[in-house]
């Protein structure tokens, strides 16, 4: 990318000739091209630099501008649907990206003063401020909640897994103790909920193996409500109970 150089109060072309548009208070959808031509061309005349590849920027607009006045004094070519075409608009529409870019560069150039006024202090709460947490009140948390709500939902889902079983297989063959890692099991529902940070009571319960680990999953969340980690809604009567983490 090549470096900009400004040229007296000139960016380049497309600079120029907006200046010269809003100088003549003309539109820029009705470009007087013969005008602005004649003008730009007398800036041309009177421009002094050593940099050939800033030279030629401008040079290049001469020649574009000579080349629209030249196909201004002719007919007008017709496009494919029979519409005449106006030899300007492909002038007017880069005239047009270059002004709105100019026009934001003047934004984020205020922004940027704006932000360079705005002093920021360090953080200087004192820890035990920071360390602060509000004291859960039981009460208001379970308000909507009742045990036998839980309870409901807790004996359904035990029965799903008792309906699990062959009722014809499960009556002969060795008994198995059912070997519980309760840490592992507490750890897997905080972990779960904290994850998903919302979740279902029914899902979650659901999710567990064998009937000790559903009445120690059901006993987790009872002791995570009380202690504030989550907090429990029910939307309608009967329906599921939603599982949120503070």
């Amino acid at each position: 990318m090549g470096i900009s150089v400004k040229l007296q109060e000139f960016e380049g072309p497309l600079d120029l000739l907006l200046h010269l548009i809003d100088k003549n208070k003309v539109s820029i959808f009705d470009i007087p091209i013969v005008e602005i031509t004649n003008q730009y061309m007398d800036y041309i005349r009177e421009l002094e630099t050593s940099d050939m590849g800033v030279m030629s920027e401008f040079l290049v607009m001469a020649a574009t501008l000579l080349d629209i006045k030249s196909k201004m004094l002719l007919p007008p070519e017709e496009n494919e649907e029979g519409e005449p075409e106006d030899p300007r608009a492909e002038l007017v529409e880069r005239l047009l990206e270059y002004k709105m870019y100019k026009y934001m560069s003047y934004e984020l150039r205020e922004r940027q003063a704006d932000t360079e006024k705005s002093v920021y202090r360090e953080q200087d709460m004192p820890k035990e401020v920071l360390a602060y947490r509000e004291p859960v009140n039981t009460e208001a948390l379970l308000s909507e909640v009742t045990l036998s709500k839980l309870n409901a939902i807790f004996q359904d889902v035990m029965k799903r897994q008792e309906s699990r079983l062959d009722p014809v297989r499960s009556t002969f063959g060795t008994m198995e103790k059912e070997e519980v890692n309760l840490e592992e099991t507490i750890s897997h529902v905080e972990t779960y909920i904290a994850e998903h940070r919302k979740c279902s009571f029914r899902s979650l319960l659901g999710k567990r193996k064998g009937r000790m680990q559903v009445i120690i999953t059901f006993l987790t969340i009872l002791e995570m409500m009380k202690t504030g980690k989550i907090e429990i809604e029910q939307q309608e009567l009967f329906s599921d109970i939603l599982i949120t983490a503070k």
